[in-house]
């Protein structure tokens, strides 16, 4: 199944588009792509689309609060060519990464249910099964991490969720966790801008 920004196969998300896309006409409001490098060596995966970030702009990240911080740790780790992420024709470039989510349309209160995270979960399979490089995989959650798993058939039990756990898959993937860089975690310091980027600087070690 290749990815469709035209996909309405969750009548919830689809409708949940619809009148979103009504209050805000100048919305993306539509299933959000991957970004970034098309042949990357580090796929990070985030939850879905924000309400007035990605699903907004129609790119990862941008214009959400959770990715100021991303773009932030992008640049200063080398992935990228600048620190902001404002709006899909800003200029941004990213070396040797992408950008995808788990669920790909913009769920009501920013939380898709386990039927949206299992339809959208074919599209993850594609996009890990056409990684040809080093195979590293950063999870932004406990959703994005198990969402990996499925996508790639592995028991959620043999892999542990953590910060900064690290998880050496079959077929040469290897698997960051970090927490996820919402406004909840970073305000409340569960994650630290230099804890974030130990991620990234990790992953950094792992492509070279």
């Amino acid at each position: 199944m290749r990815f469709k920004t035209s996909c309405k196969a969750c009548p919830r998300l689809a409708s949940f588009l619809k009148e979103v896309k009504q209050q805000f006409p100048d919305y993306y409001s539509l299933p959000v792509p991957a970004f970034g490098d098309e042949n990357p060596d580090v796929l990070i995966v985030g939850l879905a689309p924000g309400l007035h970030g990605a699903n907004a702009t129609g790119r990862p990240f941008t214009g959400d609060f959770a990715g100021v911080l991303l773009y932030e740790t992008l640049f200063a780790t080398g992935f990228s060519n600048q620190a902001t992420s404002d709006h899909i024709d800003d200029g941004l470039e990213l070396f040797n990464c992408r950008i995808t989510n788990a669920v790909k349309c913009l769920p009501p209160q920013n939380k898709p249910i386990g039927a949206e995270i299992n339809q959208c979960n074919e599209y993850l399979k594609n996009e890990l099964l056409a990684l040809k490089g080093k195979k590293i995989l950063i999870a932004l959650g406990t959703i994005a991490h198990n969402a990996i798993l499925k996508a790639l058939s592995l028991k959620q039990s043999s892999y542990k969720f953590g910060h900064m756990a690290e998880h050496e898959l079959p077929d040469g993937y290897v698997l960051i966790d970090s927490y996820h860089c919402s406004k909840y975690n970073t305000q409340t310091k569960r994650l630290t801008p230099e804890m974030f980027e130990a991620v990234f600087n990790r992953a950094r070690e792992l492509t070279e």
